[in-house]
């Protein structure tokens, strides 16, 4: 019997969760595929609305959520509790929805854990999956 793949999909938002929570429940039910869903809460009571009316506990709550966060502020605890998180966790693919400051961080941790060749993938709604190291930043999250 083959060894398990082992997957990280990580998301924060309500727009996130509803587009991955298919996806989650997918792998979930993949013989071969062992799925880790690691949350931010970027977005707490929105993203824990999407959760339960999906059925989905995820593994792993970073709970970075805090009153009147900046995006600064928020983008430096996430890219440091997502990179432990990853290096406890070793998935062979980190997999991240959209352009929000969750799926930045997520990738560039997954990216500056690319010595262990870490490949994380954007999954846009209605796109194909982007090639591995890829991290997909649309213009509103760079402020242009």
């Amino acid at each position: 019997m083959p060894e398990n793949r082992r997957i990280s999909i990580v998301f924060g938002t309500r727009p996130e969760a509803i587009k991955l929570a298919p996806v989650v429940l997918g792998c979930r039910a993949r013989e071969g595929l062992a799925t880790s869903v690691c949350v931010t809460a970027q977005h707490r009571e929105m993203l824990d609305q999407v959760l339960e009316t999906f059925g989905i506990v995820p593994d792993v709550d970073l709970a970075l959520m805090t009153p009147d966060q900046s995006l600064p502020a928020l983008s430096a605890r996430a890219i440091e509790a997502i990179d432990r998180y990853l290096g406890e966790v070793r998935p062979d693919l980190v997999l991240v929805q959209g352009d929000t400051t969750t799926t930045f961080c997520a990738a560039l941790a997954a990216f500056y854990q690319s010595n262990r060749l870490v490949p994380n993938k954007n999954v846009q709604w209605n796109i194909a999956l982007c090639l591995a190291h890829l991290v997909h930043v649309r213009t509103n999250l760079l402020g242009y």
